[in-house]
């Protein structure tokens, strides 16, 4: 986890929701896709994908930009 500032606020959260788009990961971790199967993040900061129409599932490949605002997560 990351370290806390002295008014207790994260000055870099691990797991970040962008609204309309990815969870955003800060460091390692290890994702499940929809079959169950583990996935190790590889990068400083990982996207994965919330709207369910990335080809790269389960990573962020930014389809969620195209679709209907009433389809994005």
């Amino acid at each position: 986890m990351s370290a806390a500032t002295p008014s207790g606020e994260f000055e870099h959260p691990d797991v970040v929701i962008c609204p309309g788009g990815p969870v955003l990961l800060r460091g390692e971790h290890v994702v499940a896709d929809e079959q169950g199967r583990t996935h190790r993040t590889t990068r400083p900061v990982t996207a994965v994908c919330r709207c369910g129409k990335s080809a790269t599932q389960p990573w962020c490949d930014g389809t969620h930009k195209v679709l209907p605002p009433r389809s994005r997560p």
